[in-house]
């Protein structure tokens, strides 16, 4: 299995990963310009991908969605309630295209085998995912104010996980947000701090997760770095040996992050 994040943040975010020849991107939240462009760099063709899973509707998941279904012809994965909140910001899609998976059973798209679960989010029905593919797993659990019971059952024992580490509360609280906007961030139906991402991180390398990368940083309130090295604090200080027990990487925000291959 590839991994790869093209883009990963509050600007946008779309992830690419493989198997053989199937070949799936999670969100699409960029133009179809930059989207193909990143799919470019790491020497994939659109008109092969599979598929796309959309976790939910908020405009930084789904801002290309028609524009490259349209144009490469590609089957849409949502739940029937995201389906219902974004259908109006998509343009026309294909019939054939429309594609839908419930949160109760697993989801087959080629050599894949994915399992939808809950997020803690403000969107209609936010979804994380569990990806099988052979011998090899893995999660993806962003835009999340919590890490529920739910989330940490379907992530335990994927060999990579990519985790939210979306803000570092200081810089939240003394940032030019207003209230508001700084109220929902750090709701149980916003995103995950630093922190928060850390703990968990720690639980899932105790689960038997071998590689970590902290995604979707917000440009306001947070650092790649700083991003790192919480984590990296906590992993440590409960006896975790980085590159060794776990490879802990943070996604690109503007930018294709490096291949990683399980």
């Amino acid at each position: 299995m590839k991994f790869c994040s093209l883009y990963s943040g509050s600007s946008g975010n779309s992830l690419f990963i493989s198997n053989n020849n199937s070949k799936l991107l999670i969100d699409a939240g960029l133009s179809g310009v930059r989207i193909q462009s990143a799919l470019k760099v790491i020497e994939e063709n659109p008109n092969e991908i599979s598929g796309i899973l959309v976790t939910h509707e908020h405009s930084d998941h789904i801002h290309g969605l028609g524009v490259l279904s349209r144009r490469f012809d590609i089957p849409i994965y949502a739940n029937e309630d995201t389906w219902d909140a974004m259908i109006g910001d998509l343009g026309k899609i294909a019939p054939h295209n429309v594609k839908t998976f419930d949160f109760d059973h697993a989801l087959v798209v080629e050599d894949f085998e994915i399992k939808a679960f809950k997020t803690s989010h403000d969107a209609v029905a936010s979804a994380g995912f569990c990806i099988n593919s052979g011998k090899k797993s893995l999660g993806i659990a962003t835009d999340s104010g919590i890490i529920t019971a739910e989330m940490m059952e379907s992530l335990s024992g994927c060999d990579l996980v990519v985790l939210e580490s979306n803000h570092d509360p200081s810089m939240l609280e003394a940032g030019r947000y207003p209230f508001y906007l700084k109220q929902r961030i750090k709701s149980d139906f916003g995103h995950l701090s630093n922190e928060i991402a850390g703990n968990m991180a720690l639980a899932l390398v105790k689960a038997g997760t071998e590689q970590l990368v902290l995604a979707h940083l917000s440009q306001e309130n947070n650092y790649p770095l700083l991003a790192y090295e919480t984590t990296a604090r906590i992993l440590t200080g409960a006896g975790v040996i980085l590159k060794k027990d776990v490879i802990l990487t943070v996604a690109k925000r503007s930018g294709v992050s490096e291949i990683i291959e399980l």
